[in-house]
C-alpha cells in the first residue's frame, strides 16, 4: 500500500513538473500561438466639395444622417450651367452644320447658277471681244479715237477677268471644298464638341454626390453661400473600410503574416472579425548609435487591422484590443 502511495505521488509530481515546463516554454520559447495587441480604431474621413464656384441652392443632410453611395448632398443653382450647355450644343450644331456642307460640296442649284454666271461672262468677253476689234479697224484709219479703242480694250479686258472668276466659283461648286478647309472645319467641330462635353460635366458637378457610404462629420456651409471650386461643404466618415492602428514588438513580427485572422474586442464587449491588413516595413523607433539587445527588442512596427463593421459599433479614436492566432516562431 505504502509502495502504491509513493508510485502515484511521484506520478503527481512528473505531471506538475511537466505542466510547469510547458508553460515555461510557452513564455520564453514563443510555443503559444495567440498574440495580444493594443490599438485604436481608424476611419476614413472625406471632405465633400463642388469642381465649379456657383451659389448653394440646396443643402439635403445635417450633421449625424447616414448616407449612400451616389446620393445628392447638395446641389449648386444651375441656371448658368444650363446656359452653357445650351450654348455649346448651338455651337457643335453649326459647325457640323459647315463640315457637311464643306465635305458634300455645293448644291445643284447652286451648280447650275454657276454655270449660268460662266456663260454669261463668256457672252460678255464675246461682245467686249467684238466691240475692241472694230474700234481697232476704225483707229488705224482714225474714224475713230484712241481713247474710244483703250475704253473698248478695257472692258475686254474686264470680261476676260469676270471669267476667270466665274470660272473659278464653277469649279469649287463642282469639287467641294478643298481639303484643308474641310480639315479646319474638322477640328473645329471637335473643340465645339469638347467644350460640350465639358458643358454637360459641369451641369452634372452642379449636384454634390456621396461617393461612399458614411455618416455626416460636419455640415460646413448652408444653402444661398457662394462657394469656390474645392471647398468643403461636408465631412463624410466612410462605413469602409475601418481598420484598427495597432503595433507588434520587434520578437514577435517574425510570426504575424498579412491575411492573418484577428478578433477584435471592444472595452464595451463588442467583438468583431478582421484580418491584418498592412505590416510597416521600418520600425517606428530608431535605435540610438550605441544598441544594445535590450533595446533593440524595444523596437515595434506599426500593424494595420483591416476589421468587418456589420453593426456601425466601431468609432473614430475607439481603444480596442486585438487577438491574432500567431504562427510558431523558428
Amino acid at each position: 500500500m505504502k509502495h502504491k502511495r509513493l508510485i502515484a505521488g511521484a506520478g503527481l509530481l512528473g505531471l506538475v513538473i511537466l505542466i510547469a515546463g510547458w508553460t515555461l516554454y510557452g513564455r520564453n520559447g514563443h510555443f503559444n500561438t495567440e498574440i495580444l495587441l493594443l490599438g485604436n480604431i481608424d476611419v476614413r474621413q472625406v471632405d465633400l466639395a463642388f469642381k465649379a464656384p456657383g451659389r448653394l441652392a440646396a443643402v439635403n443632410f445635417e450633421e449625424g444622417d447616414a448616407v449612400k453611395a451616389g446620393d445628392i448632398v447638395a446641389s449648386l443653382e444651375k441656371p448658368d450651367f444650363e446656359d452653357e450647355r445650351a450654348l455649346a450644343a448651338a455651337n457643335v450644331a453649326a459647325q457640323s452644320n459647315l463640315v457637311k456642307k464643306l465635305e458634300s460640296g455645293a448644291r445643284p442649284e447652286e451648280i447650275e447658277q454657276a454655270r449660268a454666271a460662266v456663260a454669261s461672262r463668256q457672252a460678255a468677253l464675246t461682245l467686249a471681244q467684238s466691240t475692241l476689234t472694230r474700234m481697232e479697224r476704225l483707229a488705224e484709219t482714225d474714224a475713230a479715237s484712241h481713247q474710244l479703242h483703250e475704253e473698248a480694250q478695257a472692258k475686254r479686258d474686264e470680261a476676260a477677268a469676270a471669267l476667270r472668276t466665274a470660272e473659278e466659283g464653277l469649279t469649287i461648286a463642282e469639287t467641294g471644298g478643298r481639303v484643308e478647309d474641310i480639315e479646319a472645319a474638322r477640328a473645329a467641330l471637335s473643340a465645339s464638341e469638347a467644350t460640350h462635353r465639358l458643358a454637360e460635366r459641369r451641369l452634372a458637378d452642379a449636384d454634390l454626390k456621396a461617393p461612399s457610404d458614411g455618416i455626416i462629420l460636419t455640415r460646413v456651409r448652408e444653402p444661398g453661400a457662394i462657394v469656390n471650386a474645392g471647398e468643403t461643404i461636408y465631412t463624410l466618415s466612410l462605413n469602409s473600410p475601418i481598420w484598427v492602428r495597432t503595433y507588434v514588438s520587434e520578437p514577435d513580427l517574425g510570426r504575424i503574416r498579412p491575411g492573418m485572422t484577428a478578433e477584435v474586442r471592444t472595452d464595451s464587449g463588442g467583438v468583431y472579425k478582421g484580418q491584418v491588413g498592412f505590416i510597416s516595413p521600418v520600425a517606428e523607433f530608431t535605435p540610438k548609435t550605441v544598441e544594445t539587445r535590450e533595446l533593440r527588442t524595444a523596437l515595434v512596427y506599426r500593424l494595420r487591422i483591416i476589421v468587418d463593421n456589420p453593426d456601425g459599433g466601431l468609432r473614430q479614436g475607439m481603444p480596442v484590443t486585438v487577438t491574432l492566432e500567431a504562427a510558431h516562431s523558428s
